[in-house]
C-alpha cells in the first residue's frame, strides 16, 4: 500500500515541537526518530507507534487505536491507528506515550 504524504504531514506537524526527531524509511514507510529509537510512522495508510510494553493498555483504550500486526500477530508495545480515525486528542497522546517510552531507551550508536 502506498505512503500516504497527508498522514506524514500530519505526524510531522505533531512532532514539530520535539527536539532530536530524524525520520528514517522504514517498514514500507516512513519513521521517526529519537537518538535512534522508534517513536512513531506511517506505514502506508496508517499511523503506528511504539508506545512501549507499560503504556501499551493505555494506548489501546483510546479511540480507534489497535495492535500493531504487522506479521499476523500484535506486536507488543506497538500500536496503529487508521487514518479516518486519527483525531487530534488520541494522536497527540499517542505521540506523549511514544516519546516517553523513546527517551527511556538508552542511544543507539549511529552505524556507518
Amino acid at each position: 500500500m502506498p505512503l500516504d504524504p497527508g498522514l506524514l504531514e500530519l505526524m510531522r506537524d505533531d512532532l514539530a515541537d520535539a527536539p532530536g526527531i530524524t525520520e528514517k524509511r522504514m517498514f514500507g514507510g516512513v519513521c521517526f526518530l529519537l537518538d535512534g529509537n522508534m517513536v512513531c510512522g506511517v506505514s502506508g495508510e496508517a499511523l503506528i507507534y511504539r508506545v512501549g510494553k507499560p503504556s501499551y493498555a493505555e494506548a489501546l483504550a483510546l479511540p480507534s487505536v489497535r495492535p500493531l500486526t504487522f506479521t499476523g500477530r500484535p506486536m507488543g508495545g506497538m500500536v496503529e491507528v487508521a487514518p479516518d480515525a486519527a483525531e487530534d486528542a488520541p494522536r497527540a497522546r499517542l505521540s506523549a506515550l511514544a516519546l516517553t517510552h523513546a527517551r527511556g531507551l538508552p542511544p543507539k550508536a549511529a552505524k556507518g
